[in-house]
């Protein structure tokens, strides 16, 4: 038996049928983006899961009264963090965001606390670039009399090992190197977050290629990696400029440079800003919060 089909018919056949798979298959992928969308949202730690960590009985009664300052469970929340990452903590000084860090992301992933190597006393400071923001005095080399005996001050990379003494911090890691090249190799493209906090201000007075920095983040972060900044805000048009005396630097000019990296910028946070903070004075006055931004980059 044949079967005859009129050219138009099949035509309008041909075309309902392309349609029908069409509709099936955006709904497929609808439904898949749908799934991933979730399985990130569920991986990602929720207020009252932070809120426990950061309440930890365990943790020190400097690093509690810190917290009425910094605001953690903000902070952990604006990053999105979640288990399993590894991270980079840039200029960790005492440790207390690598903590923070490690406590959320738990065993399954680990947190590295950066400083860069000791100056050795009386050795003039290496500078890749010119000195920004005018000379802050602890770059200045101090002569002692040669009685004086000489303070001892405990290192990051001693502070973290300190804290990384108990089980439950096992996976924090201390490592020294310079910020122009803080990334080891082995960690090359495996970051998933990078965190500065409140320090990038102190890179213009002290030298750094922040440039080359920078470049160093993107190239040790995944696609769709994390670059978290935290900062006392400067005055419009103040740049860097005064990063050795008000400890402050410009929104917009810090900005700027994350992104001549390459970083997208993918959100910012308010709960460290003070408006009425006037941004002229390293202390404002009267006595009170400075004015502070917390910038979310993204490696595309």
């Amino acid at each position: 038996m044949k079967i005859l089909f009129d050219r138009r018919h099949f035509s309008t056949f041909l075309c309902e049928a392309l349609c029908v798979i069409a509709l099936a298959h955006l709904s497929a992928c609808s439904n898949f983006g749908a799934m991933q969308s979730s399985v990130t949202k569920s991986t990602t730690l929720g207020k009252d899961r932070i809120a426990e960590f950061v309440g930890s009985a365990d943790r020190s009664a400097a690093d509690r009264n810190n917290d009425l300052r910094r605001k953690p469970e903000q902070m952990l929340d604006f990053i999105g963090i979640r288990p399993g990452m590894t991270a980079l903590d840039l200029s960790t000084g005492g440790g207390y965001t690598a903590e923070l860090l490690a406590r959320a992301i738990g065993p399954a992933g680990a947190v590295y606390g950066q400083s860069q190597p000791a100056r050795l006393a009386n050795v003039a400071l290496r500078s890749a670039v010119a000195p920004e923001g005018n000379s802050s005095p602890q770059l200045k080399t101090v002569e002692q009399a040669p009685s004086a005996t000489p303070a001892v001050r405990r290192t990051s990379a001693q502070a973290l090992a300190q804290r990384a003494a108990t089980a439950l911090l096992s996976n924090l890691h201390a490592i020294v190197r310079v910020f122009e090249d803080p990334v080891p190799s082995e960690l090359m493209a495996r970051l998933d977050l990078v965190t500065l906090m409140f320090n990038y201000h102190d890179l213009g007075h002290m030298g750094v290629d922040r440039q080359q920095m920078n470049a160093a983040v993107f190239a040790g972060l995944k696609p769709g990696g994390l670059y978290i900044i935290a900062d006392h805000a400067g005055r419009a048009g103040t740049g860097i400029s005064e990063s050795g005396t008000l400890h402050r630097i410009e929104e917009a000019f810090l900005r700027e440079e994350v992104e001549a990296a390459g970083f997208k910028l993918a959100g910012s946070a308010d709960f460290l800003r003070n408006p009425s903070d006037p941004r002229d004075k390293n202390t404002p006055e009267p006595a009170q919060p400075k004015d502070e931004f917390v910038l979310k980059f993204v490696k595309p």
